[in-house]
């Protein structure tokens, strides 16, 4: 874990420090890159040699009772040589160049990739920081946690070409993701990961055709892999930065005895934990700058331990909340726009349950989506209470969650009414969460709570996991209810260590062999049947035309905005230039919820309506880009600028109008 702790100091540290001293100084240059990378070099080092690595065997689940035990790292290297698959066919080939024209490897990450290579060449063409959003007008900054693009715009400032600094993020960031897992959960966890599925991939049993059967409209429990790590790149540092936090807790708060003294004290002259404070710190405060949703589901696992713990706990966790208070709160009014985002908070029971085309019945949703999975979750949580419940803690409980019940609805019913109207409803909500918050206090006052002692590892994080499942469950966290996903994978990744160690390891090894068979075939066939698909890749822009439009776009403001076809994949965007609006799914996923009006004032423009000058001042529109998707989406286009607008640049590709310069007038012809 040294050599992952140090990693993560260097991706964290250099994002943080380039993005604050390129605030101090007007934007992303080369000396500003080589100086963050120089900085985050030598925390890094600092990092790994202060980071203690308890013994491995404490950390990997196996089954130790095995006859066969010199065979028991086979699974494990087998399981390896699955995720260099992968991850080699993932990412080599993540974007590549093919003749004259741009591919892709994965039809899912058409839309998401560019997106991300927007945000890396706009962050890289030196833009003020926090910057505009570049793919809305009406956004004043960036609403988007783009700290991953942020570092691979480092490494392009650095010298470090685009394709090769994606494809090695995402190579070495696999690399850390296996090697968290393996020391989070073992085998099962890295299965876990790679391997997620439910019923759907057994329909192979039928025509034996290795297809991603996951990848389908009525699926919400996709490949996560191929549809979160390989596509959401803030997971490629998230995920392995919210494992080492959960494992330095784990050490930290469960099996770090040798660090107390007989009282129960944590010494002064030892660390206690793995990590050092200011590493565990500064990867839990910049967490929002990576993944909004990682924050959110680590903040519910530090709730639960402070519930869970005992006095020494919750005096770190305390320690750390607040230490992160004012970090974190920057980070997140960085990356909402200065908290100008609509929050997108909503009372939701059921997930995806009853969505659009992923709507089943209850049963049906949750067993066809997660198969064995349920009943062998629900079966550990069972098994859990009935710990609690025979260790006389279950009063702590009863009253943790009667507090929760109390001020989430008391929230919930003073949010209702202050966003829409006062409606009676919701004020006899609130009315009855206030007197069960007193009801618990009196209960406080008189029996006190029960949490002098810490409850057991495997209930505490049960606890935690249940919890953040709770809330997936039950809170809409974003636009597209799928995307609640980025929340609920943290509840399953907790689990999975349990459910092998406390659940599965206890039957005999033919029925361990038929459970991990029913929890992982589908998931296997999902994913290798994603990799084999398009073999040639996806078609993804015309390189000679991204190339001519990045040669002449280089002499223009960066600041300057450009009118043009909404589309993921416009040449514009793939050099990092702003434009009226990107791609409407992507704005959508961002809460603007009237780009619809924006994009009728955009086609009003771009048709040549009469009073197109005054659309595009409000527009704040600086140069008009004329190509084949212009031709193409607004043929009918009268084209009033080419009279009066001077010609900024052309060629095979199309043409660019200054709108703010006028056409020289045509010399005057002699007889």
């Amino acid at each position: 874990m040294k050599w992952l702790s140090g990693g993560l100091t260097f991706v964290n540290f250099a994002t943080i420090c380039g993005l604050l001293i390129g605030m101090l100084t007007g934007g992303l240059s080369t000396p500003v890159a080589f100086a963050a990378l120089v900085l985050a070099a030598a925390l890094a080092v600092l990092a790994y040699r202060r980071t203690s690595d308890p013994n491995l065997q404490s950390d990997v689940v196996n089954d130790g009772k095995s006859a066969a035990s010199k065979y028991r790292n086979l699974p494990i290297w087998i399981l390896a040589g699955f995720f260099v698959i992968f991850a080699v066919r993932s990412f080599c080939w993540l974007l590549f160049v093919d003749g004259t024209e741009l591919k892709i490897q994965s039809p899912m990450n058409l839309g998401d990739l560019g997106l991300h290579l927007t945000h890396i060449k706009f962050f890289a063409n030196g833009v003020r920081l926090w910057p505009s959003n570049p793919i809305y007008v009406f956004s004043d900054h960036l609403r988007y946690p783009a700290g991953i693009d942020f570092f691979n715009a480092l490494l392009l400032k650095a010298n470090i070409d685009l394709i090769p600094g994606l494809v090695w993020v995402g190579l070495l960031a696999s690399v850390a993701t296996f090697y968290a897992f393996y020391r989070w959960g073992g085998g099962f966890a890295i299965a876990g990961f790679l391997f997620n599925g439910g019923l759907a991939g057994f329909e192979f049993l039928r025509n034996f055709k290795f297809v991603d059967y996951q990848d389908v409209n009525n699926i919400a429990w996709k490949s996560i892999p191929l549809t979160m790590f390989v596509t959401q790149r803030g997971l490629l540092y998230a995920i392995p930065a919210g494992l080492i936090l959960l494992w330095h807790w784990r050490e930290k708060y469960f099996r770090n005895g040798q660090d107390r003294s007989a009282d129960g004290r944590i010494r002064g002259d030892e660390q206690s934990g793995p990590l050092p404070f200011w590493v565990e710190l500064s990867l839990y405060a910049s967490m929002p700058l990576f993944h909004v949703h990682t924050f959110m589901a680590l903040s519910i696992v530090l709730a639960c331990f402070f519930v869970a713990g005992d006095p020494q706990i919750r005096g770190h966790v305390l320690t750390l909340i607040l230490s992160a208070l004012i970090p974190a709160t920057f980070f997140v009014w960085l990356v909402t726009d200065h908290f100008h985002a609509g929050s997108v908070l909503e009372f939701h029971p059921g997930w995806a349950q009853n969505e659009g085309e992923f709507k089943m019945s209850f049963f049906r949703f949750w067993f066809f989506n997660f198969g064995i999975l349920v009943p062998l979750v629900l079966t550990l949580i069972g098994l859990m209470a009935w710990q609690v419940y025979q260790s006389h803690a279950a009063r702590r409980f009863e009253l943790s969650a009667a507090i929760a019940i109390g001020f989430g609805a008391f929230v919930l019913g003073c949010w209702r009414i202050g966003s829409h109207r006062f409606a009676w409803s919701w004020a006899v909500v609130i009315f009855l969460s206030l007197i069960l918050l007193v009801w618990c206090a009196v209960r406080v006052v008189k029996g006190g709570f029960g949490w002098k002692e810490k409850l057991p590892e495997e209930v505490a994080f049960i606890f935690a996991a249940s919890t953040i499942f709770v809330f997936f469950f039950l809170i809409k966290t974003a636009p597209w209810i799928w995307d609640n996903l980025k929340m609920g994978i943290w509840a399953y990744f907790i689990v999975l260590p349990f459910l092998w160690r406390q659940l599965i390891t206890q039957w005999e090894v033919s029925i361990r062999a038929a459970v991990c068979f029913a929890l992982f075939a589908s998931g296997f066939v999902s994913l290798f049947g994603g990799l084999a698909a398009g073999q040639g890749g996806f078609g993804f822009a015309n390189r000679g035309e991204v190339d001519a439009i990045d040669f002449v776009v280089r002499k223009m403001p960066v600041e300057a905005r450009f009118a043009a076809y909404p589309t993921y994949n416009h040449p514009l965007l793939l050099e990092g230039r702003k434009v009226v609006m990107g791609y409407p799914g992507h704005l959508w996923t961002q809460g603007f919820d009237e780009y619809g009006k924006t994009n009728d004032l955009l086609t009003k423009l771009m048709q040549g309506a009469p009073n197109w000058r005054d659309l595009a001042r409000t527009l704040r529109v600086r140069y008009i880009f004329w190509g084949s998707e212009e031709k193409k989406n607004y043929g009918s286009s009268t084209r009033p600028w080419e009279k009066s607008a001077t010609l900024a640049a052309s060629g095979t590709w199309g043409a660019i109008y200054d709108l703010e310069q006028a056409r020289p007038p045509a010399p005057a012809t002699t007889q």
